[in-house]
């Protein structure tokens, strides 16, 4: 029997956004529980898809004693404090001594922290972890597919494997398999060679989505080149909104000798589809009078990409909303508005009441005001339910008090947290059908349509205000590494000045 400590430590980091990410946020959570220690992550994140439930359940089934040392997340934001990430990290590692010896870790990470006076969050915590247990343990660990994966993590680590789909339905069954390379490692004592090639060109989030081209047959395509060499690959797309010097797309494996050309043979043929990463981006006008020309029998379903809480963005923006009322739209509902001081004011008012209020644009970005008007509370909930999509099936989410206000024939469900507008559930709980919308704006990228694509007549990518800016050429960029381009078959990067590199 082996001892295999696990922990995680997750942050999606947008470097543009205006709220950094405090202790306080791990401590709390955002779709996913808040910050565990010691045994209670052995028991939180059952029936979760999420990696580390993945894990725990291979390494269960194995017999091995586990190791728990801590696990938190915070919904993506700007920076991570220095404060949250010396004290978690320090949690991690202080447990981790005081545990000592085991036999492997593993680590459920994201691949994209930046914290305020660290650049490769996940880099750095696998030096601290590495330093501490020696060259000879084994460690493992999962990544998101959004990682901006840096050769120090590559290096690092014994292996790293990445989701390969967004949406993310593959979490848990990612945490099983890179579970399942640890144990090799230890029934083996199996090292492998690694090999990682940066991409050369930021690729937009809203055309990372696997259930789209390119991405579907590059996914497909990486699948045969593991079989064809014996190799072990990750592509991750990245996050194009951390202004670092590794920002971007990568392609990674672990292998034998053969795992250079194949990471090559993967990077050239990704870079041949460059031109197929780009894709129309309606504004929020341009979408709303599409949606309207349509008279689509089934819901519309508008992406608010750029105000995307899953991504940095505040999730209080009204761009599309305004939209929709200087249309005149009619049965049309948005999801969701992050606004404590709003559904606070709707819980002491009571369903039928009407609130002069102005809504929304209170998380201090520039140029962000609240929408004044007079809002109808049409239902209220206390933001505890149960998510029934692929993303976020059977998580507990809890949002806080909620709150469904109407203004004109728009209704908004509002919270007292932030969560990306992912699962048909958060409507539900506040008594909206989302089948029977004709318009649903959804704050979200790409997640929502594992739930809502199958109920959706098409999907239109909304240019509103927002801080995860959906061209990444559009982001104030001084510190990428100079020649990659800023969207595909776009400008290259040119610093104005020298700038650090770690």
């Amino acid at each position: 029997m082996a001892r295999i400590a696990v922990g995680g430590f997750q942050h999606e980091t947008n470097t543009f956004a205006p709220l950094k990410a405090t202790y306080e946020e791990f401590a709390r959570g955002g779709g996913w529980p808040g910050l565990q220690r010691g045994s209670a992550i052995l028991t939180a994140f059952a029936g979760m898809n999420i990696p580390i439930a993945g894990a725990l359940k291979v390494l269960r089934a194995a017999g091995h004693e586990l190791v728990p040392l801590v696990w938190a997340s915070a919904t993506p934001s700007a920076h991570v404090t220095e404060d949250a990430y010396e004290r978690i990290a320090g949690m991690m590692l202080d447990d981790l001594k005081a545990r000592l010896p085991v036999d492997a870790i593993y680590l459920d990470l994201h691949g994209a922290m930046v914290t305020e006076h660290i650049d490769d969050g996940e880099g750095e915590l696998l030096r601290r972890v590495r330093a501490l247990v020696g060259p000879s343990i084994p460690i493992a660990a999962s990544l998101d597919l959004h990682a901006n994966v840096t050769p120090q993590m590559v290096e690092t680590a014994d292996v790293m494997l990445a989701y390969r789909t967004y949406p993310h339905v593959d979490m848990a069954a990612t945490g099983q398999r890179t579970a399942a390379l640890l144990l090799t490692f230890l029934d083996t004592s199996k090292r492998y060679q690694n090999c990682i090639e940066s991409l050369d060109f930021l690729i937009p989030l809203s055309w990372q989505c696997t259930m789209m081209e390119p991405a579907a047959s590059i996914y497909r395509r990486l699948a045969e080149i593991e079989a064809e060499t014996r190799t072990i690959l990750s592509f991750t797309p990245g996050f194009p909104a951390a202004d670092f010097h590794h920002c971007g797309a990568a392609v990674f494996g672990y292998g034998g000798e053969a795992v250079r050309q194949a990471v090559r043979n993967l990077a050239q043929e990704i870079g041949l589809r460059e031109r197929d990463f780009a894709g129309r981006i309606y504004t929020a006008d341009e979408a709303v009078a599409e949606t309207l020309r349509r008279g689509a029998s089934r819901p519309m379903v508008l992406a608010d990409t750029q105000d995307n809480p899953g991504a940095g963005g505040s999730s209080d923006t009204t761009g599309l909303l305004e939209a929709l009322l200087r249309a005149g739209a009619d049965n049309a509902a948005i999801a969701v508005m992050w606004d404590p001081e709003a559904a606070e004011k709707a819980h002491r008012a009571g369903i039928g009441a009407t609130l002069s209020i102005g809504l929304g644009g209170k998380s201090g970005a520039p140029g962000h005001q609240p929408l004044r008007g007079d809002y109808i509370v049409e239902s209220l909930g206390d933001g505890a339910f149960l998510g029934t999509g692929p993303m976020y099936g059977g998580a507990s989410m809890n949002l806080g008090p909620m709150a469904l206000l109407r203004i004109g024939g728009v209704r908004v469900v509002t919270a007292t947290r932030k969560v990306q507008a992912a699962d048909q559930a958060i409507f539900r709980h506040l008594g909206v059908e989302p089948t029977g919308e004709r318009i649903l704006g959804l704050k979200s990228s790409v997640h929502f349509r594992a739930d809502f694509a199958p109920i959706a007549e098409d999907i239109l990518v909304v240019k509103a205000p927002g801080a995860m800016l959906a061209d990444p050429a559009d982001f104030p960029f001084a510190r990428l590494r100079p020649g990659v381009r800023l969207r595909p078959m776009g400008l290259p990067f040119r610093p104005a000045a020298t700038t650090r590199v770690s």
